[in-house]
């Protein structure tokens, strides 16, 4: 494993996140509490020190599970939670804020973050918040997810922001328009989430037969759309050309470019699979070559462009 500082602050994540958000239930099968404890605890085993959850991730059960698979490896891990949006008024966040400790088994949280901006409620009221909060050592970093360029641009007139979670991938690029370069001028760390856009670049919707079943919640989904499937065919066909010449799988590949990505500092995946995680751990060694890159990048945009 790798490990880059967050932002402005004293401590390293892991370039490889954890994402808890299967593990508190949803729109998917969901394995026992036990067997993912299992899987959280193979994952610090391997060397991911940083996780990924949310308040409403099973409506606080995915900090649970993992509360309960990191006790007495508190110290050792960098625990990420998120507010849900319909809190962010000062004393909701303080109330949001203790469950989650209580969940999470800490007294301290590592990343606080603004799950999705609000419309409704002032950020400098939520960032007031926040700064409360970690000059009281409850949380160490604050992070805003889901933001655009000015929703961040204002956060930070109220709040030193360490990290900003948007959704990134190759199918997937908006803040390489403004956000990734605002992020280097400011020392914000990038920690991207659907690093594998919901399993396409895995290549198992493609190249393996899998099928989006009609009760399957990415049916909906954009890049999930028929037509859209189709024409990703050309990054499938150039992350296996790839994989086969190293040996590894078309998710590793695509997890890797994103590591070579100016800025870019952790990629959160998230799996209940032990299987899935090793594969998932093995993408921090692969290493592409300047060509390589240029082309997955060229073709990615390419198909964006187009959809």
């Amino acid at each position: 494993m790798k490990y880059a500082r967050l932002g402005k602050t004293e401590f390293n994540v892991s370039i490889l996140t954890f994402g808890c958000m299967e593990l508190g239930g949803g729109p998917w099968e969901v394995n026992s509490d036990e067997d993912n404890i299992k899987v959280l605890q193979k994952a610090f085993e391997k060397g991911i020190t940083t996780f990924d959850t949310a308040e409403m991730y099973g409506s606080g059960h995915s900090e649970e599970v993992l509360g309960k698979a990191l006790e007495g490896k508190r110290k050792e891990c960098i625990f990420a939670t998120k507010v849900n949006k319909e809190h962010l008024w000062p004393a909701d966040i303080r109330r949001s804020v203790e469950a989650s400790l209580k969940r999470l088994r800490t007294d301290y949280v590592d990343i606080y973050y603004v799950h999705w901006p609000s419309y409704e409620i002032p950020i400098e009221e939520t960032m007031s918040e926040f700064n409360k909060l970690k000059d009281e050592g409850i949380i160490r970093a604050i992070g805003v997810s889901n933001f655009s360029l000015k929703q961040l641009q204002e956060a930070m007139k109220f709040a030193r922001i360490d990290l900003i979670q948007p959704e990134y991938n190759l199918l997937q690029r908006d803040i390489e328009n403004g956000i990734m370069q605002y992020c280097c001028e400011n020392s914000i760390s990038v920690c991207g989430y659907n690093s594998i856009a919901k399993g396409i670049l895995t290549g198992k919707f493609h190249l393996g037969g899998a099928v989006i079943t009609d009760d399957d919640f990415r049916r909906k989904k954009r890049l999930f759309l028929p037509e859209h499937l189709e024409k990703e065919w050309d990054i499938i066909h150039l992350l296996k050309e790839i994989a086969d010449s190293k040996g590894c799988s078309l998710s590793q590949v695509a997890i890797s470019w994103l590591f070579y990505q100016k800025g870019f500092t952790s990629a959160i995946v998230g799996t209940q699979s032990e299987k899935h995680l090793e594969d998932n751990i093995k993408a921090v060694e692969i290493e592409l070559s300047k060509s390589e890159i240029e082309r997955l990048g060229k073709v990615s945009l390419r198909i964006i462009n187009g959809l």
